[in-house]
Protein backbone atom coordinates (compact mmCIF):
# COMPACT_ATOMS: atom_id res chain seq x y z
CA UNK A 1 0.00 0.00 0.00
CA UNK A 2 1.39 3.38 -0.99
CA UNK A 3 1.55 6.26 1.48
CA UNK A 4 1.11 9.80 0.14
CA UNK A 5 1.46 13.11 1.99
CA UNK A 6 -0.78 16.06 1.09
CA UNK A 7 0.34 19.51 2.29
CA UNK A 8 -2.53 21.92 1.71
CA UNK A 9 -4.06 24.48 4.07
CA UNK A 10 -7.60 23.69 2.88
CA UNK A 11 -8.90 21.76 5.90
CA UNK A 12 -11.93 20.56 3.94
CA UNK A 13 -9.85 18.86 1.26
CA UNK A 14 -7.91 16.12 3.07
CA UNK A 15 -10.71 13.93 4.46
CA UNK A 16 -12.72 13.34 1.25
CA UNK A 17 -9.50 13.04 -0.76
CA UNK A 18 -8.17 10.42 1.68
CA UNK A 19 -11.37 8.43 1.29
CA UNK A 20 -11.02 8.57 -2.49
CA UNK A 21 -7.34 7.57 -2.44
CA UNK A 22 -8.19 4.56 -0.26
CA UNK A 23 -10.18 3.13 -3.18
CA UNK A 24 -6.87 2.85 -5.04
CA UNK A 25 -4.91 1.20 -2.25
CA UNK A 26 -3.27 4.46 -1.14
CA UNK A 27 -3.09 5.99 2.33
CA UNK A 28 -3.26 9.77 2.18
CA UNK A 29 -1.85 11.62 5.20
CA UNK A 30 -2.12 15.38 5.41
CA UNK A 31 -0.71 18.52 6.95
CA UNK A 32 -2.09 22.04 6.69
CA UNK A 33 1.22 23.80 7.40
CA UNK A 34 4.62 23.29 5.77
CA UNK A 35 6.38 22.93 9.11
CA UNK A 36 4.09 20.06 10.09
CA UNK A 37 4.50 18.52 6.66
CA UNK A 38 8.29 18.58 6.92
CA UNK A 39 8.12 16.89 10.34
CA UNK A 40 6.00 14.10 8.84
CA UNK A 41 8.28 13.69 5.85
CA UNK A 42 11.29 13.32 8.13
CA UNK A 43 9.58 10.85 10.43
CA UNK A 44 7.71 8.64 7.95
CA UNK A 45 8.57 7.05 4.63
CA UNK A 46 6.22 8.41 1.98
CA UNK A 47 6.03 7.33 -1.65
CA UNK A 48 5.03 10.78 -2.96
CA UNK A 49 4.07 14.27 -1.79
CA UNK A 50 1.40 16.67 -3.04
CA UNK A 51 2.09 20.37 -2.39
CA UNK A 52 -0.25 23.30 -2.81
CA UNK A 53 1.41 26.48 -4.06
CA UNK A 54 -0.53 28.80 -1.74
CA UNK A 55 0.48 27.90 1.82
CA UNK A 56 1.05 29.72 5.11
CA UNK A 57 4.60 30.01 6.58
CA UNK A 58 6.17 29.47 3.17
CA UNK A 59 4.73 28.98 -0.29
CA UNK A 60 4.78 25.65 -2.10
CA UNK A 61 7.84 26.66 -4.11
CA UNK A 62 9.93 27.30 -0.99
CA UNK A 63 8.61 24.06 0.48
CA UNK A 64 9.53 22.14 -2.68
CA UNK A 65 13.03 23.61 -2.51
CA UNK A 66 13.34 22.60 1.15
CA UNK A 67 12.20 19.04 0.46
CA UNK A 68 14.60 18.73 -2.46
CA UNK A 69 17.51 19.55 -0.15
CA UNK A 70 16.74 16.37 1.77
CA UNK A 71 14.85 13.97 -0.48
CA UNK A 72 14.17 12.87 -4.05
CA UNK A 73 10.57 11.89 -3.19
CA UNK A 74 8.23 12.41 -6.17
CA UNK A 75 6.39 15.74 -5.87
CA UNK A 76 3.17 16.89 -7.53
CA UNK A 77 2.40 20.62 -7.31
CA UNK A 78 -1.16 21.94 -7.17
CA UNK A 79 -1.14 25.21 -9.12
CA UNK A 80 -3.59 27.97 -9.96
CA UNK A 81 -5.55 27.20 -13.13
CA UNK A 82 -4.02 28.89 -16.14
CA UNK A 83 -0.97 30.15 -14.27
CA UNK A 84 1.79 28.77 -16.47
CA UNK A 85 4.52 30.44 -14.40
CA UNK A 86 3.50 28.44 -11.32
CA UNK A 87 4.05 25.26 -13.30
CA UNK A 88 7.36 26.46 -14.72
CA UNK A 89 8.74 27.50 -11.35
CA UNK A 90 7.61 24.25 -9.71
CA UNK A 91 9.31 22.15 -12.38
CA UNK A 92 12.47 24.24 -12.17
CA UNK A 93 12.64 23.58 -8.43
CA UNK A 94 12.38 19.82 -8.90
CA UNK A 95 8.68 18.96 -8.93
CA UNK A 96 7.81 15.88 -11.01
CA UNK A 97 4.37 16.97 -12.18
CA UNK A 98 1.73 19.63 -11.71
CA UNK A 99 -2.06 19.77 -11.62
CA UNK A 100 -4.13 22.95 -11.91
CA UNK A 101 -6.84 23.69 -9.32
CA UNK A 102 -9.69 22.92 -9.22
CA UNK A 103 -9.02 19.32 -10.16
CA UNK A 104 -10.85 16.03 -10.35
CA UNK A 105 -9.67 13.56 -7.66
CA UNK A 106 -9.40 10.83 -10.29
CA UNK A 107 -6.90 12.88 -12.27
CA UNK A 108 -4.76 13.49 -9.18
CA UNK A 109 -4.78 9.76 -8.43
CA UNK A 110 -3.85 9.04 -12.05
CA UNK A 111 -0.88 11.43 -11.87
CA UNK A 112 0.32 9.82 -8.63
CA UNK A 113 -0.14 6.30 -10.03
CA UNK A 114 1.88 7.22 -13.13
CA UNK A 115 4.74 8.54 -11.02
CA UNK A 116 4.73 5.49 -8.75
CA UNK A 117 4.64 3.17 -11.75
CA UNK A 118 7.68 4.93 -13.20
CA UNK A 119 9.49 4.51 -9.91
CA UNK A 120 9.20 0.73 -9.95
CA UNK A 121 9.32 -0.03 -13.67
CA UNK A 122 12.46 -0.21 -15.81
CA UNK A 123 12.35 1.36 -19.25
CA UNK A 124 10.59 -1.01 -21.64
CA UNK A 125 13.69 -1.38 -23.77
CA UNK A 126 15.88 -2.46 -20.85
CA UNK A 127 16.21 -6.21 -20.69
CA UNK A 128 16.88 -7.90 -17.37
CA UNK A 129 20.42 -8.67 -18.47
CA UNK A 130 21.22 -5.04 -19.28
CA UNK A 131 20.35 -3.21 -16.10
CA UNK A 132 23.65 -1.31 -16.10
CA UNK A 133 24.55 1.11 -18.85
CA UNK A 134 28.16 2.27 -18.80
CA UNK A 135 29.45 5.17 -20.88
CA UNK A 136 32.54 7.37 -20.80
CA UNK A 137 32.27 9.17 -17.47
CA UNK A 138 28.69 8.04 -16.85
CA UNK A 139 27.20 4.90 -15.32
CA UNK A 140 23.48 4.20 -14.93
CA UNK A 141 22.23 1.35 -12.77
CA UNK A 142 18.60 0.80 -13.76
CA UNK A 143 17.90 -1.74 -11.02
CA UNK A 144 19.22 0.44 -8.19
CA UNK A 145 18.12 3.68 -9.87
CA UNK A 146 21.61 5.06 -9.29
CA UNK A 147 23.79 7.31 -11.44
CA UNK A 148 27.54 7.83 -11.22
CA UNK A 149 29.33 10.68 -12.96
CA UNK A 150 33.11 10.15 -13.05
CA UNK A 151 32.63 7.72 -10.16
CA UNK A 152 30.65 10.17 -8.00
CA UNK A 153 27.01 9.63 -7.09
CA UNK A 154 24.57 12.06 -8.73
CA UNK A 155 21.33 12.65 -6.83
CA UNK A 156 18.43 12.76 -9.30
CA UNK A 157 14.70 13.13 -8.85
CA UNK A 158 12.53 10.32 -10.19
CA UNK A 159 11.66 12.27 -13.32
CA UNK A 160 15.29 13.23 -13.98
CA UNK A 161 16.36 9.59 -13.64
CA UNK A 162 13.60 8.36 -15.95
CA UNK A 163 14.56 10.94 -18.56
CA UNK A 164 18.22 9.92 -18.44
CA UNK A 165 17.30 6.22 -18.55
CA UNK A 166 15.07 6.85 -21.57
CA UNK A 167 17.81 8.68 -23.47
CA UNK A 168 20.36 6.02 -22.48
CA UNK A 169 18.10 3.23 -23.74
CA UNK A 170 19.03 4.23 -27.30
CA UNK A 171 22.15 6.43 -27.28
CA UNK A 172 22.31 8.73 -30.26
CA UNK A 173 18.60 8.47 -31.01
CA UNK A 174 16.69 11.74 -31.04
CA UNK A 175 13.67 11.72 -28.74
CA UNK A 176 11.17 14.47 -29.50
CA UNK A 177 9.59 16.44 -26.67
CA UNK A 178 6.27 14.74 -27.37
CA UNK A 179 7.98 11.33 -27.17
CA UNK A 180 9.46 12.24 -23.80
CA UNK A 181 6.21 13.65 -22.39
CA UNK A 182 4.21 10.62 -23.44
CA UNK A 183 6.80 8.04 -22.35
CA UNK A 184 7.46 9.59 -18.95
CA UNK A 185 3.91 10.51 -18.04
CA UNK A 186 2.43 7.31 -19.40
CA UNK A 187 -0.46 9.00 -21.15
CA UNK A 188 -1.13 11.50 -23.90
CA UNK A 189 0.19 14.54 -22.14
CA UNK A 190 -0.94 18.09 -22.55
CA UNK A 191 1.55 19.54 -25.01
CA UNK A 192 3.44 21.51 -22.42
CA UNK A 193 6.82 21.06 -24.04
CA UNK A 194 8.60 23.57 -21.85
CA UNK A 195 8.26 21.04 -19.03
CA UNK A 196 10.63 18.75 -20.93
CA UNK A 197 13.10 21.58 -21.52
CA UNK A 198 13.11 22.41 -17.82
CA UNK A 199 13.78 18.84 -16.71
CA UNK A 200 16.54 18.51 -19.33
CA UNK A 201 18.10 21.73 -18.02
CA UNK A 202 18.02 20.41 -14.44
CA UNK A 203 19.58 17.14 -15.52
CA UNK A 204 22.33 18.85 -17.51
CA UNK A 205 23.34 20.93 -14.50
CA UNK A 206 23.59 17.85 -12.32
CA UNK A 207 25.73 16.02 -14.87
CA UNK A 208 28.20 18.89 -15.34
CA UNK A 209 30.99 19.02 -16.40
CA UNK A 210 29.91 16.02 -18.48
CA UNK A 211 28.25 17.35 -21.65
CA UNK A 212 26.28 14.37 -22.88
CA UNK A 213 22.74 15.60 -23.62
CA UNK A 214 22.56 17.18 -27.03
CA UNK A 215 19.77 19.38 -28.33
CA UNK A 216 18.60 18.92 -31.90
CA UNK A 217 17.10 22.27 -32.80
CA UNK A 218 13.32 22.13 -33.13
CA UNK A 219 13.47 18.36 -32.78
CA UNK A 220 14.36 17.06 -29.33
CA UNK A 221 17.16 15.55 -27.31
CA UNK A 222 19.67 12.72 -27.56
CA UNK A 223 22.31 11.15 -25.36
CA UNK A 224 25.65 11.70 -27.10
CA UNK A 225 28.36 9.93 -25.12
CA UNK A 226 30.63 7.08 -26.06
CA UNK A 227 30.42 3.68 -24.42
CA UNK A 228 33.15 2.91 -21.91
CA UNK A 229 36.02 0.78 -23.10
CA UNK A 230 35.68 -2.90 -22.28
Amino acid sequence: MHRILLIDDDEQLAAPLATYFARFDCVLDSATRPSAGLVKLRATRYDAAILDVMLPEMDGFALCREIRRESDIPIVMLTARGDVMDRVVGLELGADDYLPKPFEPRELVARIQTILRRQRTLPASAAASTQRRVFEGLEIDLAKRAVLRAGEVVELTGTEFELLALLASEPGRMFSRDDILNRLRGHEAELYTRAVDIVVSRLRKKLEPLDCIKTLRNSGYALAVGKAAE
